[in-house]
């Protein structure tokens, strides 16, 4: 009969004995693993933990570091904390905010006069150059140092105290809508900071970042995780910088740029006012591109439009093509799914399954072909794809593109040159849409724009197609990879970008998504992801579905739209 107070932990294919309530580094042999990189944390039961985590029960443990997506989250949460403590500690009294990403880094507002919404004229107030490496160097120090970063249980009212001392007011306000009898916090030589997660054990391990001067901010700059030993060369991304910019300078308007604050309007019941402001923001946006691509139509005949999975590419196109109709413009409708290859042809990936993501799936040749020949306003038999059959069928389809006719083109590859390359550069207007949400759960842990889309395709899934959420889990791993390689290298040759996240979205995801993630247990491998996302909903207030207009992009996700899909 086992000891009552030992447990047995399978680690690295090895089960061994051990006391009840050890902490997870009480197992390791040395902070590295053979290829130099700190341990961060450990899958334990397929649920992320810190490495101060006590094992109480039996227990499977996998090691994490950066090279892994969870350890890679703890490293950029673990070094934005360390980040968010030296901004404390040498600027006191400046307003400091880890904003968005921006390629493989988070672009980080900074105000020297402690300005939360900077004012919009007057002498700018950003971070200097030396301000930057003044920055770098103390963190760099702290590293040296090895501090520990301690994880810790305090009463409520003891989190609220600290962090009203601290005069950390975007962590108090996230608190006030919650009542949990104990809070998670971790603490590092004074600064402390709410737990959204696992952080690393010291500062020690946080060895590779470079903070970058990026007016008015600066960038602070990550390995990749596919390459975590190597920081990648910065690239500004100026369409997307210029979107956020933008956006935040509206919620800066609202004076809404957290959750807290967010939860502040939901609670005094001041929400549908938001939401129809939001509505109207996009709808404003939509107008103006509208307007411009009237503007220009004696050259534009052909609009692309590309972004990632669930960023709202097709109800943005119904909608920019109302517009589109307000102003005059006749529209004329191409499916590229009917220029898919046989199924037989459908390129593989490395694992040897299909890769529908590959812009080889499309008869580009074809494709051309008749694009090429639309363009010269010449007459072209369009196919029809048999997705029972799994191949290509004429049905004696003609079709000819008027001299006052235009044609929207939506897809994932539309931004790729090869897609297109048969028709004039001055003939198209290519349009890149993504969901850069400008709110943060407080200043120093923002709120990424892929769980963003995630929770858009999760219910989206559940909704329209019936899959479970591991279902959608299992699959955006290939998804990520899908975008990686076929539509973030080709952000940069959009005309325009247009930002399709709602700030009052997450609200109203929060209570449609947590039934879907609860149904994803500790024995499924997704569990920790399924876990890491029903944390993060549980920071907002809910906000019930029937406020969303019919027409929103929201919609698309959480059904009743008023467009036909």
């Amino acid at each position: 009969m086992n000891d009552i107070n030992t447990i047995t932990v399978t680690l690295e294919g090895k089960q061994i004995r051990c006391p009840r309530n050890s902490h997870v580094r009480d197992l390791l042999r040395q902070k590295r693993n053979a290829d130099g990189l700190h341990y961060l944390g450990a899958l334990v039961n397929n649920d992320a933990v810190s490495l101060s985590y006590p094992l109480e029960v039996d227990s499977t443990v996998e090691l994490l570091t950066r090279a892994d997506s969870h350890g890679f989250r703890i490293y950029r949460r673990s070094v934005c904390f360390l980040l968010a403590k030296t901004v404390k500690e040498l600027f006191p009294n400046a307003h400091f905010a880890v904003e968005h990403a921006l390629g493989p880094g988070f672009y980080c507002s900074f105000d020297s006069e402690g300005h939360v919404h900077p004012p919009t004229t007057g002498a700018a107030t950003g971070i200097t150059a030396e301000q930057v490496v003044a920055l770098e160097a103390r963190m760099r120090e702290l590293i040296m140092r090895d501090i520990p970063i301690d994880r810790r249980k305090v009463a409520f009212t003891t989190a609220l105290e600290e962090f009203e001392k601290e005069k950390q007011w975007d962590k108090f306000n996230l608190l006030r809508f919650s009542n949990p009898p104990k809070v998670v916090t971790y603490e590092c030589e004074g600064f402390s900071d709410l737990s959204h997660g696992p952080q690393a054990d010291s500062t020690g391990a946080l060895d590779l970042f470079k903070l970058i001067p990026f007016a008015p901010g600066f960038v602070i700059q990550f390995p990749e995780r596919e390459t975590p030993l190597v920081i990648p060369e910065f690239e500004p991304l100026p369409h997307l910088f210029q979107i956020f910019k933008e956006h935040k300078e509206w919620g800066r308007i609202l004076g809404v740029d957290t959750v807290g604050r967010l939860n502040e309007i939901t609670a005094s019941r001041e929400i549908g006012d938001f939401i129809k402001i939001a509505e109207a923001f996009h709808e404003k946006k939509i107008a103006q591109l509208a307007d411009h691509v009237f503007a220009h139509r004696d050259r534009i005949k052909w609009v692309l439009i590309a972004g990632p999975s669930s960023s709202g590419k097709t109800t943005f196109t119904k909608r920019l093509a109302v517009q589109l109709r307000v102003n005059g413009v006749r529209l004329v409708t191409i499916s590229l799914d009917d220029y898919f290859v046989d199924r037989e042809q459908t390129p593989h990936d490395e694992s040897g399954e299909p890769d529908f993501e590959n812009i080889e799936t499309i008869d580009l040749a074809l494709l051309n072909d008749h694009l090429e020949k639309l363009d010269n306003g010449e007459e072209v038999e369009l196919p029809h794809f048999n997705f029972e059959k799994g191949a290509r069928e004429w049905k004696g389809k003609k079709l000819r593109i008027a001299a006052d006719e235009m044609v929207l083109l939506e897809g994932i590859h539309a931004l790729n040159p090869r897609l297109t390359f048969a028709v004039p550069a001055t003939h198209k207007f290519r349009i890149y849409i993504s969901a850069l949400t400008q709110l943060n759960l407080d200043y120093n842990n923002r709120i990424s724009t892929t769980d963003n889309r995630l929770l858009r395709r999760m219910l989206r899934d559940n909704t329209f197609r019936g899959n479970s959420a591991l279902t959608t889990l299992s699959m955006w791993p290939s998804v990520r990879r899908g975008e990686k390689k076929w539509i973030f290298p080709f952000q940069q040759e959009a005309d325009v970008a247009f930002n399709s996240a709602l700030d009052y979205e997450l609200a109203v995801l929060k209570p449609l998504v947590e039934p879907l993630l609860a149904e994803v247990k500790p024995h499924h491998p997704q569990y920790a992801e399924a876990r890491r996302l029903m944390e993060f909903v549980s920071s907002f207030v809910a906000v019930n579905e029937r406020l969303v207009p019919p027409t929103s992009l929201l919609r698309e996700f959480i059904g009743r739209s008023s467009f036909r899909y």
